[in-house]
Order: C-alpha cells, then structure tokens, then sequence
C-alpha cells in the first residue's frame, strides 16, 4: 500500500519559505507598531499643545498691551515684553494685567460700563461714578472666577488715555505695592450705590489726580511660567501685582507637562505675540520624539 507524503524538496521549501516570512514579517509587524506608536505621540502631542497655547491666547488677547512684561526665573527683575534685552530665549515667564473681559461682556450686558461720568455730580474726589455699573455683580463674577480667592476690593481700574509708566502696575513685588493713585492701577472698593467707586487704599482719594472719563477693571494679572525643574508649563492668576503679590501668590494650572522650550517673540511694539511650545515624550523605542507648536497672538 503506497502512502503519499512530502519529499526532502519540498520540506526544505516549507522550511526556507517560513523562515523568509518570520524574518520579514516580524520586522513588518514592528514597524507597524513603530508607526502607530509614532501617530499616537503625535496626535496626543499635537492636541495638548495646541490647547496650552490656545489658552494663553484666549487670555493674553485682553490684555493690558503697556503692563505685559518677562522676567528671567522668579527674581523681580523684569522687562518690557517687546524690548530686547540679552538673550531673549532666556527669558521664561510672561506676565501681563488682562481687563475682565467676562464682566464686560456681562449676562446681557456689561457688568461694568467702561464710563466715568465727570460731569455728574457724583463724581468727586471721594467717589467715581459709571452709570450702568453694577457693582455688587462683579464683586459676584470675581468670587465665582477666584473661588472665593478675590473680590471686588482686589480690583483696580486703569484709565483708557493715561500714559503708563511699567513701574506702576506693581511688578516690582511687595517692596513697592502701590499706595496711592498716583501711578497707572487705581485699587477700588464697592460703594453702598453700585454704580459708584471708592478708593481701595486705607486712606486719601482721587484728589489732585487726572481721571479719564474710559476705564479699564482688572482684578487678576497672569503669568505663563515655565517651570524647568518639572518641565510644566503653568498658567497662574488670581493675584494682584497692584497689592504687592508675584505670581506665586496666585492659582497655577498645569497647561502640558513634558515641555522642553517655551519661547516669548514679541514684536517690536508688543501688537505681537509669537508663542512657542516645545514638548517631548520618550515612548518611543530608540530616541525621544519631539513636537512644536507655534502660535501669534493679536
């Protein structure tokens, strides 16, 4: 009885033919896994910085243009944003006063008007009044937004067409909060008739002080640090230059972790910002893979 069965040939066959496909297809399934790796990276890259510089630009667009600065580490030494002093990639904090855009914009309207009345006769040098100002509403938009961290008493205005010195917004730290309204933040308080402002100092008033009839209202400044030591980037608010506090004083939010550049380019007359992020992951097999994202900011 003849049995049919494989000859030494074609063993031999089976044998090279699997050995091909082993080599080359585990080097097939590797760059595959490469590859996807590589995508995931790049897309977890790409959608965490885009949203770390999106939420600088969405805060740094209402800022005051004449109050943004940089410093180098966290001494209290600092700079115009747009002068060019030393190197400037080695400057890695920003910071700036933003007006509060959320109570101009307001629940329908404005919390706060933006209008000094000087012809009104409630307007002295004791108090300012803007009429469609509500007062006890912003100091309720300033809790909600601090967490109870600031109030209406924290708050400063800034007049539309004063000029500004950078040593009046208070970036010189607590050795040189500012005490009278003499410079370009003037500390305010609620008054028992919500469209009015009072002083926020202890004592004096507006006395001998031009004041404008177009207003500014901030109640926080911002810093975008980054922080070499945890390779974070960390936005911190909820502080008040104008009362003698740094931005550690503040409320930090950890923007992207994994950052190994962050780079300020102002243009020379701060209308400008280019905003550089560079972050990095080690996941990868054989190197660290590396992502930039770049943004102007108006």
């Amino acid at each position: 009885m003849r049995r049919k069965a494989f000859t030494l040939l074609e063993l031999i066959f089976v044998i090279v033919i699997m050995g091909i496909l082993s080599k080359f297809g585990v080097e097939f399934l590797m760059q595959a896994y490469n590859t996807f790796i590589y995508s995931k990276i790049n897309s977890e890259l790409q959608s965490k910085s885009e949203l770390a510089v999106q939420t600088i630009a969405n805060r740094l667009q209402y800022r005051i243009p004449q109050s943004t600065i940089k410093r180098i580490g966290s001494s209290n030494a600092f700079t115009l944003a747009p002068q060019p002093v030393g190197n400037p990639d080695d400057y890695n904090i920003l910071e700036w006063i933003g007006y509060d855009i959320d109570g101009f914009r307001g629940n329908g309207t404005p919390l706060w008007s933006g209008v000094i009345d000087l012809n009104n006769t409630l307007t002295t040098n004791a108090k300012l009044f803007s009429p469609d100002t509500s007062t006890t509403a912003i100091d309720d938009l300033i809790k909600a937004l601090s967490n109870n961290g600031s109030t209406i008493a924290n708050a400063a205005i800034l007049f539309n067409s004063a000029d500004y010195d950078i040593d009046g917004f208070g970036w010189d730290g607590s050795a040189t909060a500012l005490t009278d309204h003499t410079k370009a933040m003037h500390p305010i308080k609620a008054n028992s008739n919500i469209e009015e402002f009072e002083t926020g100092f202890a004592t004096g008033n507006f006395s001998g002080i031009r004041v404008y009839n177009r207003y500014f209202l901030a109640w926080t400044a911002y810093a975008v640090v980054h922080e070499t030591a945890t390779s974070e980037l960390k936005l911190y608010y909820n502080y008040q230059p104008w009362q003698g506090e740094a931005y550690t004083d503040g409320t930090a939010i950890v923007l992207m972790q994994n950052v190994d550049t962050f780079r300020i380019r102002p243009s020379s007359d701060g209308t400008l910002f280019n905003i550089i992020v560079c972050a990095e992951s080690n996941l990868t097999v054989g190197g660290v893979h590396s992502l930039c994202k770049e943004k102007v900011i108006f």
